[in-house]
């Protein structure tokens, strides 16, 4: 079945739920007609070894921990840093791929504007993007729930690893909230960190646990770029979650079009307006060549 979605000005768009959808020109003709706000999601940084957290039907592949688990007690605390400090190697050690690339070219080129990202690995900035809005904040810095202290994850790192010499647990996982799983007796002699400006137990990364809110503020900004926008491209979410749907529903109630490139079914399909499902890391370069050429 074809699923029909009309903006103001057209009623071609169609979505194909089932197949691969629009093509590199097809998605090249659309952008190049305004300017466009980005909103991503874990798709796009599958390519670069980070997987997502659901698979091709939209159901979750782990269950991450919350914000009411994290908070609980000091061993939930104990085990998120125990696995946070081996899977964060991994994830640190991710790179950019030729979708996060692509992106940064179609802003140079004046096609895309700025990028909402529900991502927290960096790979936007590290890829070269400009104007990234980091929705569910990032793994890069950590934030004292106690006394608000904020550092950078590389300095909790270093003093995770002198308090833990001989911990020397390795994995093969990798989350994209840079967690893992590990074995009861490898947490259980892991010291997690103190906050060295209150000397509490209540550090945390400076991201959005599952359960938790985006700050007030941060969707505040969100919706100024919604309102001031010509359009949205969403790639690489299936909009499982409220934080970003809200913004994709909003775009749909101002009339203006919705370009989506993501793997799987999303719950703003019946509001796009033009949809593929291809792969991010080979249409999207795809696109910024035939938008730049």
């Amino acid at each position: 079945m074809t699923v029909v979605a009309r903006t103001p000005s057209t009623d071609w768009a169609k979505v194909v739920p089932g197949g691969p959808g629009a093509d590199a020109s097809e998605l090249a003709r659309t952008l190049r007609a305004r300017r466009w706000l980005v909103l991503t999601g874990a798709g796009i940084s599958t390519a670069s070894g980070i997987p997502d957290y659901r698979g091709p039907d939209g159901t979750r592949r782990v269950q991450p921990m919350t914000i009411q688990e994290f908070r609980s007690s000091p061993a939930a605390r104990q085990r998120y840093w125990a696995r946070s400090y081996v899977g964060w190697r991994r994830l640190h050690a991710a790179r950019p791929n030729e979708a996060h690339r692509a992106v940064a070219t179609l802003q140079r080129a004046g096609v895309l504007g700025a990028v909402i990202t529900q991502n927290v690995d960096g790979l936007h900035q590290a890829g070269g993007a400009r104007g990234v809005l980091e929705l569910h904040g990032s793994l890069a810095r950590v934030v004292c729930d106690h006394c608000g202290l904020i550092m950078e994850r590389s300095s909790v790192d270093a003093t995770m690893a002198s308090a833990n010499p001989g911990f020397h647990v390795d994995s093969d996982e990798i989350r994209p909230d840079g967690d893992i799983s590990l074995l009861d007796m490898d947490v259980e002699r892991f010291i997690a960190p103190l906050c060295p400006g209150c000397g509490h137990d209540q550090l945390r990364p400076d991201v959005v646990f599952f359960g938790d809110g985006v700050p007030a503020e941060r969707v505040e900004r969100c919706h100024r770029l919604v309102a001031g926008c010509e359009g949205l491209v969403v790639l690489g979410s299936s909009l499982a979650v409220m934080s970003g749907l809200r913004f994709v529903r909003a775009v749909a109630r101002r009339g203006r079009p919705i370009v989506m490139v993501t793997a799987g079914p999303s719950r703003a399909d019946e509001l796009v307006t033009l949809r593929s499902h291809r792969q991010l890391e080979v249409v999207l370069p795809a696109v910024a060549a035939l938008c730049t050429g």
